[in-house]
């Protein structure tokens, strides 16, 4: 049983029934009582019980019939039947329609007590699997720091603030690995045994984005046909990460901000707060200071989140991890797919590290997904290499080495050699089509191709 007692609503139109009934259980479970299947009914929406006792010969709606009531409308209580003279088939019917039990009147207090409290570790349990359910986390992926000093002090950072109540907020770049140091810091938190439940607040239709966080009851809006738990209850006792939380409409900014100060939230349509508890970790991609400053982040908000920044370097800044990485999803998918790729040949690696990466992790994983699927060979080569990833291009914000100010010769470069071989690629492989298409000489193309080291590669994937 849970820290804090369950609420227990007696239904049973003798108010004998009804005392002796509250006067067992009160020592253990906050109790509730109703004369009727009406006040029942009227109860649960203000209420909510964990637990329903409920006779079963009610007047006016039956026992039976709450019982189907409670159970369209209401995803956790539990509900134990009782009756005065119950037979098989009432039994029978009960346990049918979603009852947890059938007691007849008159047994002993114990056995009472027995059955609620196995329906309440019972409802606990459904409430695990509603989280689990929730959980959209594959069970192979992993958290690859690699050797970059860059993630060392990313995974330094994590050591010391996982278990902490504090509120985390990641940013970084779209693919960047923000998800997967959240769950990091849960695991190493102080419960990670809870769930950890991510949220993609992009990926969210708009106006459904109130709901999934939290909750909504039966009738709140068209198609609400019955109660349904948001991720802030869900999240209870565990980790609630939302993603992109930069999205956020500023009207539901307002609700977060409220959830996170006062402990608190109340479902779409509900009309009384519900208490929360979990560990808040969020992520952008987005600057949420310049988003304070155009008026599309609430500031007290950002604030709040900001407690603990965690920056999550681009794969450019840690591009000596990339070799981890990539074997990390070879071995993945190679077992995915089944098949026996050992890892990437030395001069496809040093390629992949010199290309650019604005896609960062998951455009890497995404390539070696695609390269494994389809090879047939043990080691992934440079011939195996899409052509833009054959042809480095140099960062944007790249800073000039030793070539001496030659930055935009080999920008230039690199542009002119990426576009050849894209026409080469469209010509399919053809250097006179190829001429002809982009309106010079043959000679011209020659020279072109021999300067920028294109004719071996070109000879290579057309065959010759």
């Amino acid at each position: 049983m849970s820290a804090k007692p369950k609420t227990v609503l007696i239904v049973d139109d003798d108010a004998a029934s009804r005392q002796r009934a509250a006067a067992l259980l009160e020592r253990h479970y906050r109790v509730l009582t109703a004369a009727s299947g009406e006040a029942a009914v009227a109860m649960m929406a203000q209420e909510e019980p964990d637990l329903l006792v409920v006779d079963e010969a009610l007047p006016g709606i039956s026992g039976l019939e709450l019982l189907r009531i409670v159970r369209e409308n209401y995803e956790l209580p539990e509900i134990v039947m009782t009756s005065a003279a119950g037979t098989v088939e009432t039994a029978v019917q009960a346990i049918k329609l979603g009852a947890y039990h059938f007691v007849t009147k008159g047994n002993s207090a114990e056995e009472l007590l027995a059955v609620l409290r196995n329906a309440g570790d019972h409802q606990d349990l459904n409430r695990q699997v509603l989280a689990l359910s929730a959980q959209v986390a594959e069970s192979d992926r992993e958290f690859v720091a690699g050797q970059s000093k860059a993630m060392h002090d990313v995974v330094d950072l994590v050591h010391r603030i996982a278990k902490l109540s504090a509120n985390v907020l990641v940013f970084g770049e779209s693919g960047t690995g923000k998800e997967l140091v959240a769950r990091l810091i849960h695991r190493q938190g102080e419960r990670p045994q809870g769930p950890f439940l991510p949220v993609n607040l992009a990926a969210i239709p708009a106006d459904l984005v109130e709901s999934t966080l939290f909750g909504h009851e039966r009738g709140a809006f068209t198609g609400a046909v019955r109660q349904q738990l948001g991720k802030f209850e869900l999240a209870t006792g565990g980790t609630l990460f939302l993603d992109e939380v930069g999205d956020l409409r500023l009207d539901l900014q307002g609700k977060l901000l409220r959830a996170i100060q006062e402990s608190e939230i109340e479902r779409v349509g509900g009309s009384r707060p519900i208490r929360t508890d979990f560990r808040l970790i969020a992520a952008t991609n987005v600057d949420l200071e310049k988003a304070v400053k155009e008026g599309r982040f609430r500031e007290d908000l950002y604030y709040r989140l900001n407690v603990i920044p965690v920056r999550m370097p681009p794969l450019r800044e840690r591009i000596e991890d990339l070799p981890d990485l990539a074997d990390c999803f070879v071995r993945r998918y190679a077992t995915r797919f089944r098949r026996g790729v050992k890892g990437v040949a030395p001069r496809a690696m040093s390629l992949l590290q010199a290309y650019w990466w604005p896609g960062n992790i998951r455009e890497l994983e995404n390539l070696i997904e695609r390269l494994v699927a389809i090879t047939d060979k043990e080691w992934l080569t440079d011939e195996d290499l899409p052509v833009e990833y054959q042809v480095p291009v140099t960062a944007p914000d790249a800073e000039p080495g030793e070539s001496g100010g030659r930055l935009l010769a080999h920008a230039c470069e690199t542009f002119e050699r990426s576009f050849i071989l894209k026409a080469l690629e469209r010509s399919g492989w053809n250097v006179t089509g190829t001429a002809r298409h982009l309106g010079i000489p043959l000679s011209t193309m020659k020279h072109k191709m021999d300067r920028l080291g294109i004719r071996p590669l070109a000879k290579r994937l057309r065959g010759n």
